[in-house]
């Protein structure tokens, strides 16, 4: 059981997280779940707990997940740290909390020849005399998943009014609110062009459904139709996936790091920094090419 004063003390560290800090809204529903379970987990005495009760914590934890044993001790370092900045406690147990190694996992990689053979199935789909209004809202959206990298999120919530025939750019408001310049190619500009009279202008939308817009379970669905439809492994292919080759294949031609961190929306670039797993010999490719030695007549 959470007693008052934990529960007064875990609200005040959210209010500061969230006016101070700037954090999401979903980060702050997260930290208030790990706090909250882990002042009943000390029969309501977080705020006291000293090493040895927050030591207790690891074998509550011991059948949890690396990646969220990690993330509850970030919460509760954050949560310590607040109280002695604030005078309320004059020591911090923090050093007391697991610290379990973490490996990032790599990306889904999508082939060229795989992404090839995506874009062949829907222009044989979007070619036919029979083709269904679906056939060209799935060219639009996987033109924007893989040419634009667009979060799942972004992508079925975007306005019908967000892409604009002379700009080839949207300013996109993504996780945390946080805007960003997106690049829009004219392969994507010239499917939303073929999908558009299928929207009603009095669409808020540029992908409406019965409710408002298109789901993002509904997006998954249609992406692994997608994938069954070319002959591929529908479990190998996801909205995120397409993603993750947009961004694997910019940078295996060459795009600048901090460009493609502003283009994803990363916050952190330790986050983009997972796509340098480009091949050795593509690196080896592009020094040759792109560096200004290469350009370069060494006999002379």
């Amino acid at each position: 059981m959470t007693k008052p004063e934990d529960l007064n003390l875990i609200e005040m560290f959210l209010e500061m997280m969230t006016a101070e800090r700037g954090v999401a809204a979903n980060t702050v529903a997260a930290y208030r779940r790990d706090l909250v379970g882990a002042s009943q987990l000390l029969d309501g005495q977080l705020n006291t707990a000293g090493k040895s009760e927050i030591g207790k914590l690891s074998s509550q934890w011991s059948g949890l997940a690396n990646s969220s044993v990690a993330r509850k001790s970030s919460a509760l370092r954050r949560f310590f740290g607040f109280l002695e900045e604030e005078g309320i406690r004059q020591n911090n147990p923090s050093s007391a909390l697991p610290k379990p190694s973490q490996k990032r996992p790599l990306p889904k990689i999508l082939e060229n020849s795989e992404v090839d053979l995506l874009f062949q199935t829907i222009a044989e789909r979007t070619a036919k005399e029979t083709a269904r209004s679906s056939d060209f809202r799935l060219a639009a959206l996987v033109e924007l998943l893989y040419g634009s990298g667009l979060r799942a999120s972004e992508l079925t919530s975007l306005p019908r009014t967000a892409i604009v025939a002379d700009k080839p750019y949207i300013i996109l408001k993504g996780k945390g609110g946080k805007e960003r310049l997106v690049p829009i190619s004219d392969r994507a500009r010239a499917a939303i062009k073929h999908w558009m009279p299928f929207v009603a202008e009095t669409s808020a939308f540029l992908f409406p459904s019965r409710k408002g817009h298109i789901g993002r379970v509904r997006l998954f669905q249609i992406i692994r139709e997608l994938a069954a439809d070319a002959g591929l492994d529908p479990e190998k292919l996801s909205p995120h996936v397409l993603r993750h080759a947009f961004a694997t294949h910019l940078l295996a031609g060459g795009v600048n790091l901090r460009a493609l961190q502003t283009m994803l929306g990363h916050a952190d670039i330790a986050t983009t920094q997972i796509y340098t797993h480009v091949d050795r010999s593509q690196l080896v490719e592009l020094v040759n090419k792109r560096h200004p030695l290469a350009k370069r007549d060494l006999a002379r």
